[in-house]
Formats: C-alpha cells, sequence, structure tokens
C-alpha cells in the first residue's frame, strides 16, 4: 500500500489476536521481536504485524519489492495476519487521523497484548509510533463513536527495543528465544534489499550486529538468546515458575 495523508483500508476476519505486533516500517517487527513471534506462533497463538508505513524511499527498496520481502517473512514466521495502514513514511505523525485508524484496528483484531516501539529514539518515526499506539489504545474503547469495531480495552502493551540510538534502557523482562532465534534470522533475511544489499560485508555485519544483540540479552537471563520488553504498567505474576 502506497503512503498518503489518510490510512488505508484495513481487513480482518477470524478470532481475536492473541498477540499484535505494531511496527513503523515493514522489518521492524522481525528484527526487534521476531523471536517472541516464532515462540508465541509456535505455541498455537494467534499473532498479527502491522505496518504504520510501506517504509518507502530506501536506497534499494521500492514499494513492490518491499511488499514481496514482508510476504516471504509472512510465510517464514507463520503469521496469522499482517497488514500496512499506509501512513506516509518519513513523516509519520501521531494525529487524529491516524488515531481513528489505529484504533480501529485494535477494535477489529482486539489483542491480547500488543507490542509496540520503545518511546525514546532517533528515528521520528519510531517516537512518533510508540505515541501513536499509547493514543489509540485510549481511543479504542470509547462509545458512542462511528469507528469501526466494538468498544475495547487491550489488557497489555509492551514497548520493544527498536532503537538507533546508542543506549541501554532497562527492560521489564527478556524474553527467552534460544529455541527461536533460527526462525528470527530467517525471517530478517527475507529484507535483502534492507539488511543485505550495499551493506558491508565485513565483520560484524548488520546481520551479526541483529543476532549478537539477542545473544546479550539472552545472556543477562542465563540463556543462549533474548528480546527485551519494557512495561509502564505492573507486570502480574500468578504461578511460582514464572519467576524461575
Amino acid at each position: 500500500m502506497s503512503s498518503g495523508s489518510s490510512c488505508a483500508e484495513v481487513n480482518f476476519e477470524g478470532d481475536p489476536l492473541d498477540l499484535l505486533v505494531v511496527a513503523p516500517h515493514p522489518d521492524d517487527a522481525e528484527i526487534s521481536v521476531g523471536g517472541v513471534i516464532a515462540s508465541a506462533v509456535s505455541a498455537g497463538r494467534r499473532v498479527g504485524v502491522l505496518e504504520l508505513t510501506d517504509g518507502e524511499p530506501t536506497p534499494r527498496g521500492s514499494v513492490e519489492r518491499r511488499a514481496s520481502e514482508t510476504a516471504a517473512s509472512t510465510q517464514v514466521l507463520g503469521l496469522a495476519w499482517r497488514d500496512n495502514l499506509g501512513l506516509p513514511n518519513r513523516s509519520l505523525q501521531a494525529d487524529l487521523v491516524a488515531r481513528r485508524g489505529l484504533a480501529e484496528v485494535f477494535r477489529l483484531t482486539q489483542p491480547g497484548v500488543i507490542l509496540a516501539p520503545y518511546w525514546e529514539d532517533a528515528h521520528p518515526d519510531h517516537v512518533a509510533a510508540s505515541r501513536l499506539v499509547d493514543d489509540a489504545r485510549f481511543w479504542s474503547k470509547l462509545t458512542r463513536t462511528d469507528m469501526a469495531g466494538d468498544p475495547f480495552w487491550p489488557p497489555r502493551l509492551y514497548h520493544y527495543f527498536s532503537i538507533h540510538l546508542r543506549i541501554h534502557p532497562r527492560p521489564s523482562f527478556v524474553f527467552d528465544i534460544s529455541d527461536h532465534i533460527d526462525t528470527k534470522m530467517r525471517a530478517i533475511d527475507c529484507y535483502e534489499s534492507q539488511v543485505i544489499e550495499g551493506r558491508s560485508t565485513e565483520f560484524p555485519t548488520l546481520l551479526d550486529d541483529i543476532r549478537d544483540r539477542s545473544r546479550y540479552w539472552g545472556w543477562t537471563i542465563g540463556q543462549s538468546y533474548g528480546e527485551p520488553l519494557i512495561s509502564r504498567e505492573e507486570i502480574g505474576v500468578g504461578a511460582f515458575e514464572a519467576i524461575c
């Protein structure tokens, strides 16, 4: 879908999603939480990804090529649903039009968990996307409105690290993706125009960096690979096994 000043029409059918990842651009979800996605799908959960923009223009991409790469990654991950809100790349804004469009997605998909970008970054689209998710989450529950779908308050919102700044926020928890790192990397490999072509082939490559960051976060929890997530709200635990 091409960029524009209004939201693209999003189609959704079927049961509510267990997990919805909101990503500013194609490949952000895979790079940041591809392991969480693969783990959830492996456990039989219904997982969806919504890109806010088509990610173009880029030096070696095109709208058509990015769509093809995204479709390939979707197959690797086994997603139940994926769509694009068609908002403008490079000038994403958390405005009322975008808020309404994303709130309607939340009302239609009714996800149990939403993953959104961390709120601090050098990339304005990532910062805007984080704010937009917060705003749309609130609007999603409104009554007496002509928005599509039923009023719905997404119960869990966690933020993932899709960060260009060299900062090190402290996560609320680290998700063990040790059994799913290969699926994550295969999904990222689908985005050749962004992560392979035109990139240095000398160590460390971009793909080395991505894998090594997962290795680092795995090390922090005594596992092989991990992905960090942050919650502004307290996280409830109901079983001793969850803290072991």
